[in-house]
């Protein structure tokens, strides 16, 4: 009997693999390898562009006020040329079509746009994060390095998503979350659905992880400082269902908001550096006026845990960092929204805190950033295991309760329509 080889299409499952290691060690090493390179180079990556795009935001946050009238419609420009002459390089709809319909791999000819739209949007003050960027260039490397090896089918879309979730993970400082992240991020329903990656995405998470760790710094410590909270009452969870279901109502708000703002888009005429310019212009008026919603919110937040703001101002940041991420994202700017939606969640759960000081601040923050990025995003389990880490809170109950409501009670159809299998996938 021919024993299996790491070209083999085979789809393997869990068990398969831990069965495998008793009765063949070095194949399963020999895999092992192929995920821990993957990763390795992913975190490389990440902690590269991450420093590069540190230094551009030093010169750029230097702008303030009034100024940005002008120097983010030029930014807006920039990208809108980049795009223009380099190509579009798509969004994570792109990306989740290229998982579902074109067998994982991911086109690295869209790398030099994404990278440098990506790091003049997030530099100059977009409400969108690296996440994006991030998971497109270390995906396709996971694609280019399944054909070095010649993988096909599920090996090669396992190879790929690996990348994605090192991608993740090099972000966000959490290899569990990150590699369920980039696995339940390609459904609006299904939790996981290729479950054949979920081992490769752990290894290779791990590995970008210590990688980008060991670069930045970051993703050791928890990257915010919540409230202290301890769960020690039943009525918690009636809470976090409550929390949850305002998170909802918030993640429908914002959806409401982004097809707006998609649809004027799409009524202005000319050159895509027309409508990044003109998003540039909205986003940099936002700015001036409430200097909070502009960039990721990656510190953003850090602020609105360590001050002390009035529920209205709160309620109005909350609202304008909608508007924020739906002008950036749909203006044609480049990055993604996952920490920006958590910064929008917190504001709404400190808004409730300020109104009700007997309220549990750090509860009603992170339930509702649950919710509300899981309605959005349709992530609830990834959501809940990212939260805990970047928090450090330990009970992932009500998180996870949260998630759920924020999951179950959001729109039939998902911001990110490609998580709806609308094509029969093609036979591995």
């Amino acid at each position: 009997m021919k024993r299996p080889s790491v070209n083999q299409t085979q789809r393997w499952t869990i068990p398969q693999l831990f069965g495998l290691v008793k009765r063949n060690p070095l194949m399963i090493s020999r895999w092992v390898l192929c995920w821990a390179f993957v990763g390795t180079v992913c975190g490389l990556f990440a902690g590269l562009y991450w420093n590069v795009l540190e230094l551009m935001t030093q010169v750029l946050e230097q702008f303030q006020g009034l100024s940005l009238l002008l120097v983010m419609p030029i930014a807006g420009l920039i990208i809108g040329l980049t795009i223009h002459f380099l190509g579009n390089p798509g969004e994570i709809a792109v990306i989740v079509d290229n998982i579902h319909f074109r067998g994982g791999r991911l086109d690295a000819s869209k790398n030099p746009s994404m990278l440098l739209t990506s790091l003049v949007s997030i530099a100059a003050g977009g409400s969108a994060g690296p996440e994006a960027p991030l998971v497109q260039v270390t995906g396709s490397f996971g694609t280019w390095v399944a054909d070095r090896l010649n993988l096909k089918g599920e090996n090669l879309r396992s190879m790929s998503l690996a990348a994605m979730a090192a991608g993740f993970t090099a972000l966000f400082g959490a290899p569990l979350g990150g590699a369920v992240f980039a696995l339940e991020i390609l459904h609006h329903q299904h939790i996981v659905e290729y479950y054949e990656a979920l081992l490769p995405a752990i290894v290779a998470s791990c590995f970008s992880y210590l990688v980008f760790a060991g670069i930045t710094k970051l993703g050791i410590a928890p990257s915010w400082h919540f409230p202290h909270y301890h769960l020690e009452n039943i009525d918690d969870f009636a809470l976090a269902i409550l929390y949850g279901m305002i998170g909802a109502v918030a993640g429908w708000m914002f959806m409401s908001i982004f097809r707006i703002c998609d649809r004027l888009f799409s009524l202005i005429p000319g050159p895509i550096y027309v409508q990044t310019t003109l998003a540039g212009l909205g986003l940099g008026s936002i700015a001036a006026v409430l200097p909070l919603t502009r960039y990721f919110s990656h510190n953003e937040l850090e602020t609105v845990l360590e001050h002390n703001f009035s529920a209205i101002f709160l309620l109005t940041v909350a609202v304008a960092k909608m508007v924020s991420i739906s002008l950036t994202v749909t203006g044609g700017w480049r990055g993604g929204f996952i920490i920006p939606l958590f910064f929008t969640g917190a504001c709404l759960g400190k808004t409730l805190a300020a109104l009700f000081p007997q309220m549990n601040p750090a509860l009603a923050m992170i339930c509702i950033m649950a919710s509300l990025n899981s309605a959005v995003t349709r992530t609830p389990v990834s959501t809940t295991l990212l939260l805990a880490k970047l928090s450090n809170i330990a009970p992932l109950t009500p998180i996870l309760f949260a998630s759920l409501v924020g999951f179950f009670l959001a729109p039939k159809a998902p911001l990110i329509a490609s998580q709806l299998k609308t094509q029969k996938e093609p036979e591995a």
